[in-house]
């Protein structure tokens, strides 16, 4: 299961997190985004380990932008409060199951 990022809970849920955090950052009418949707829902499932956030940027322009996001999907994995590592477009499961592994 993921959470759906806000401006209101995303300092809570990423920065304020005692977990590492994958961040999906998507829209409703990005077409590879909705193709990633379910890979990230299955990530999250199998790994209790982190927490996965999904953020519309449609809705969140402004987080996005903070964090130098140009295009969707895009995913960045944060620890500690601080993005580690990202991916920009349709990535296999197998490189986002790497990246949490690292």
């Amino acid at each position: 299961m993921h959470i759906e990022l806000t401006s209101a809970n995303f300092d809570k849920e990423v920065f304020q997190s005692d977990k590492p955090v994958l961040v999906d950052f998507w829209a409703d009418w990005c077409a590879p985004c909705r193709m990633l949707g379910p890979v990230v829902e299955e990530v999250a499932q199998e790994n209790p380990q982190i927490k996965v956030g999904k953020l519309n940027v449609s809705e969140y322009p402004d987080i996005a932008e903070k964090f130098g996001v140009m295009s969707i999907p895009t995913l960045i994995f944060f620890k500690d409060g601080k993005g580690v590592d990202a991916f920009v477009g349709l990535v296999p499961k197998s490189k986002i199951q790497q990246l949490i592994s690292k």
